[in-house]
């Protein structure tokens, strides 16, 4: 799979920029978050690399024949509606009973254009004792990267507001669906 993944990678001019984390368990954001082909391009870098990343979704996408072929893909189906859902109690378990895990979250929530981005990924790194990278999927020069390690704070609205000013020069597929809170 690593050779497919990193053939199609080359077939359509994208590439890894940096290294890989250099921690075995982290919450990897993707940002920005404009298209479908946020996560094609995102997961096929993670595989091209041999990195397992668990990726959250919301429950829609998961119906037949799509459904099997996502949760192959090790993405986790969230029921946003549903408050008792325990999304951050699942995932902190999650990492405790890994050697090695990945969390791949796209704190914009959607693919439309929000000011407001989700502090979820926040807690959990919070919670399971876990860094964040701050993930980028670069259209302009075709490029994915974990990005720079970030440690949170416990604070999630200050973190927020910080890792969202990073993202100012991003690149989206559909610049018009994006903010990072401008």
């Amino acid at each position: 799979m690593k050779h497919i993944a990193r053939l199609i990678l080359k077939i359509f001019g994208w590439k890894l920029k940096g290294g890989l984390p250099a921690d075995k368990k982290a919450v990897v954001i993707s940002v920005p978050h404009t298209s479908i082909m946020d996560f094609i391009w995102g997961k096929l870098t993670f595989i091209s690399q041999g990195v397992p990343t668990y990726i959250l979704m919301k429950k829609e996408f998961f119906f037949f024949p799509l459904g099997p072929i996502l949760r192959a893909l090790n993405v986790i189906p969230v029921d946003r509606g549903n408050k008792e859902n325990h999304i951050v109690e699942r995932m902190v378990e999650e990492f405790k009973k890994r050697d090695v895990m990945y969390l791949t979250i796209t704190p914009e929530g959607s693919r439309k254009k929000r000011k407001k981005w989700k502090k979820g990924f926040l807690v959990i790194a919070k919670e399971a004792g876990v860094p964040v990278y701050l993930g980028r999927i670069d259209y302009k020069d075709k490029y994915c990267t974990w990005g720079p390690r970030f440690e949170p704070t416990g604070d999630p609205d200050a973190d927020l507001k910080y890792i969202m000013s990073t993202y100012k020069d991003a690149n989206p597929r559909h610049p018009e669906n994006f903010s990072a809170g401008d």
